[in-house]
């Protein structure tokens, strides 16, 4: 009698870029970063409807932790931290990359991973660009992460969309060789659909396209047998935050589905089993692909 196997469980990654509704990429040209400490701080408030949320799912995640938040709020970050989730640099002040020299990127980086690990005292291993923004020709930030003593990225969308993207980028975890050294890069969750590869990670695509775009991304990467990896904002849930007067698509995109999206979270979250980066970098084989990028 044949005896039946039990599907292998992926563990994917639930990911929180640790921001204020008013530093997102799209409000740079309303909001200048000299007016920040003008607006109302909301992201205290939204992080511990994460933390429950993630708690009552026994998920963890990773926090990918802008510096200038974290100096403004030491004991959120200790919170998050002592509550099991992994705290990761998201840079200072969410300036682009692409809007940076290296030196200017090596000191963004350097002070943030300075500045988490000592609220925390725990060493910090990843980054996330604000905004994915390694892009082709920005390679030399790899570079940077390396010599700056962080163990993996989760910067590379691999998709063609204006502002950011990574096409040629592979769609599963895995290694990058570079000048400096190797690094892990654990690219955003893609479906890949009819020859495409469209983006489904989360962010405005989790609010605004059908549930069922991200569920099948999850499910396409649990048959690969590789972990997806999702993202989201605290501003997310927050559909009473501030409006901006910007334009009708970036209206659109910030504040499209924001009722919807705890909503949406607690499915996800009951539908998958989530942990954080670091769990899946640990146990990292170094003979896993590898992506030579020059």
């Amino acid at each position: 009698m044949g005896v039946a196997l039990l599907p292998i469980v992926i563990a994917h990654h639930f990911t929180v870029d640790l921001e204020e509704y008013f530093q997102v990429s799209a409000f740079e040209s309303r909001v200048a970063r000299s007016d920040w400490t003008r607006f109302e701080s909301r992201v205290a408030a939204q992080v511990p409807r994460l933390l429950d949320l993630l708690a009552r799912h026994e998920a963890h995640a990773t926090f990918f932790v802008l510096g200038w938040v974290a100096e403004r709020h030491p004991d959120l970050i200790r919170t998050i931290a002592r509550a099991g989730h992994e705290i990761a640099s998201h840079g200072w002040d969410h300036v682009r990359v692409t809007h940076q020299t290296r030196a200017q990127f090596r000191a963004s980086i350097h002070r943030t991973k300075h500045v988490l690990e000592e609220i925390t005292g725990e060493p910090v291993l990843g980054f996330r660009a604000p905004s994915f923004s390694i892009v082709p020709g920005r390679e030399w930030a790899l570079d940077v992460l390396i010599e700056e003593d962080h163990r993996y990225d989760s910067s590379l969308f691999p998709v063609r969309r204006l502002g950011y993207g990574y096409p040629s980028g592979l769609s599963h975890p895995h290694w990058i060789d570079r000048p400096a050294g190797r690094i892990a890069e654990i690219p955003p969750t893609t479906l890949r659909w009819c020859g495409l590869r469209l983006p489904a990670a989360g962010g405005a695509y989790f609010r605004l396209l059908p549930y069922g775009v991200v569920r099948a991304a999850f499910r396409q990467c649990e048959r690969l047998g590789t972990p997806g990896t999702f993202y989201i904002h605290p501003w997310e849930i927050d559909p009473a935050q501030p409006r901006l007067d910007v334009s009708w698509l970036t209206r659109v995109r910030h504040y499209g589905g924001l009722r919807r999206t705890a909503g949406r979270l607690e499915r996800l979250l009951a539908e998958f089993r989530f942990t954080a980066v670091r769990d899946t970098v640990a146990g990292f084989s170094e003979r896993a692909t590898v992506a030579v990028l020059q």
